[in-house]
């Protein structure tokens, strides 16, 4: 109890000193003389942003923090009567990959819960929900927050936001073990009060809430959770569909029903299969967990147990985190290294599993973690490097081994020139589907922006997208790169906003017209339906749909 209100007291304090704003009257000079050295420079690392700052301190010696200089810059643009630039913005953003993939993310912890599963490596610590630990970062402020979701939510857009980034456009991560195994009401509760924290007003029940967010001034443009294979049944993907999800988080772990059970996962591969081919049907984003080093498993055979992702059509996700086995203090798992019944791997060994894991990576999917954010003290022994996925990548470099994923390719923050674009598309075929990843990639192969359209074989789980005219084709997702802007802004060498999305749209909609669907579905996020609406989709009750695809 001390330890969380000491917690609560250093979030207090340093949302306080965050809100502190800069006195212009007394300080335009020096913040004017930061500016221009800023804008001036032809190339801005972080620690030549940093000498200047440390050149031109307040009269008491302080350094202007980045976050205040952003404030400070918006309130003399507001006194001026000008809008902010959005590149000088941009070279003074802390901390810039926080936004630089399109949307600002922000991600929320529910509160304690009983989980169906006995894992094995699953810590169980007091006050937290399982497999999370009491210092990991995103704990320690839901902790903070007593795991109240409209705090949780409205503390992290107000932290992006001082240090500069744009958060009109939220995706929201509801973070805490299964999800589905929480109660209905909570879940709806949970939602209700996220979005209520971005709009900005209570509501009264989740439909209203949905229905303030098309217009907010946070717009939540994906909604993602996690939960477990054997979970996923047709009535709980129309439930996640109702509450807004778009994404969702599946712990898989193996692949191999002997590594399942020995690990006490309590679910089979058959579960896996069938769940993902649910939530495909139904035109989720699926993230799959992926452990190596179980107990049983060896580096052959996770690397083999890697490759039957791609190789079966029942798997293929959109998205993967790779969370090596840690061995924590108080699990079962820790109790049989001690009786010498598992042994970690080495770095060595660890580095080199992933590096050729990373290379059997298909282009149409994002690697997103190689590691969890669990702080070094708590593993007890194996890999314990939080930039493991830095040590990868110099193990490859020096191979000559490349990776594919998204994640490698996207173009960040560089300016990129739209007519040099090429639309390329990657297709393959699932059990139940053929998937279509639209792709724009840049003469060097960075990737721009992508569309994944989805067009179904089998019957999907949710009655709407059968009939009248037919089954659907499926716009999946649609993600174009670039730094987060404000909604309306426009930057030509951005390419989120050159008009990308509005190009894929069309090229989905030919596709699936060439192919003899009637009509075009796409998992709208609430806050992203108007831009649907102006490209042609009507709101029905779970999707937006084009009946008339050209």
């Amino acid at each position: 109890m001390e330890r969380e209100k000491n917690i609560a007291r250093q979030d207090e304090s340093w949302r306080e000193a965050h809100r502190r704003s800069l006195d212009l009257d007394k300080h335009v000079d020096l913040l004017t003389a930061i500016l221009d050295e800023v804008r001036a420079a032809d190339s801005l690392s972080a620690e030549e942003l940093s000498d200047i700052m440390r050149s031109h301190t307040l009269p008491n010696g302080d350094m202007l923090s980045k976050h205040r200089i952003i404030q400070g810059y918006r309130q003399l643009c507001r006194q001026q009567g000008r809008s902010p630039d959005p590149a000088l913005i941009r070279r003074l953003r802390v901390k810039p990959t926080r936004t630089i993939s399109g949307v600002a993310p922000v991600a929320v912890l529910t509160e304690p819960h009983p989980c169906p599963g006995e894992c094995i490596f699953c810590p169980e610590p007091a006050g937290m929900p399982k497999s999370y630990l009491p210092d990991e970062p995103g704990a320690m402020r839901a902790a903070a927050h007593d795991f109240d979701p409209y705090d949780q939510t409205a503390s992290r857009i107000a932290a992006l936001q001082s240090i500069g980034h744009s958060v009109e456009k939220v995706e929201l991560l509801i973070l805490g073990g299964s999800w589905s195994a929480y109660p209905e009401r909570y879940q709806e509760w949970f939602v209700r009060r996220c979005l209520d924290a971005m709009n900005g007003t209570q509501a009264d029940s989740l439909e209203e809430a949905q229905a303030l967010n098309e217009t907010a001034e946070h717009r939540n443009v994906g909604l993602v959770v996690e939960t477990r294979p054997d979970l996923v049944t047709p009535q709980e993907v129309r439930r996640l569909r109702w509450l807004g999800t778009t994404k969702v988080q599946v712990g898989v772990q193996s692949l191999d029903d002997k590594i399942l059970a020995l690990n006490k996962r309590g679910h089979t591969v058959a579960d896996t299969r069938r769940a993902m081919r649910l939530l495909r049907l139904a035109g989720f984003k699926i993230v799959v967990h992926w452990m190596p080093n179980l107990q049983g498993a060896t580096p052959e055979s996770d690397l083999e147990d890697f490759r039957r992702l791609w190789r079966d059509p029942a798997l293929r996700p959109d998205e993967l985190k790779i969370y090596p086995t840690a061995l924590l203090e108080g699990t079962e798992l820790y109790k049989r290294w001690q009786r010498g019944e598992f042994e970690p791997y080495n770095e060595e060994t660890m580095v080199e599993l992933l590096s050729h894991c990373k290379v059997a990576i298909p282009p149409y999917c994002r690697l997103n973690r190689l590691m969890r954010d669990i702080p070094a003290p708590n593993i007890m022994a194996g890999v314990k490097k939080s930039n493991l996925r830095q040590i990868v990548q110099q193990q490859m470099a020096r191979k000559g081994q490349t990776c594919r994923c998204i994640r490698c390719r996207e173009v960040r923050g560089d300016p990129i020139e739209t007519s040099t674009l090429r639309l390329e598309t990657v297709s393959y075929e699932t059990d139940a589907t053929q998937e279509h990843f639209l792709q724009y990639v840049t003469p060097e192969g960075d990737l721009a922006g992508f569309l994944r359209l989805s067009l179904p074989h089998a019957e999907p789980p949710i009655d709407e997208l059968r009939g009248p005219g037919g089954r659907c084709a499926m716009i999946r997702e649609i993600h174009v790169y670039g730094p987060a802007l404000g909604l309306g802004a426009e930057d030509e060498t951005v390419p989120q906003h050159a008009g990308l999305g509005t190009e894929l749209i069309e090229e989905a909609k030919r596709m699936a017209d060439q192919a003899g669907y009637e009509r075009i579905a796409v998992i709208a996020a609430i806050g992203t339906r108007p831009y649907y609406r102006e490209r042609g989709f009507a709101r029905h009750e779970l999707y937006m749909i084009d009946g008339g695809t050209r």
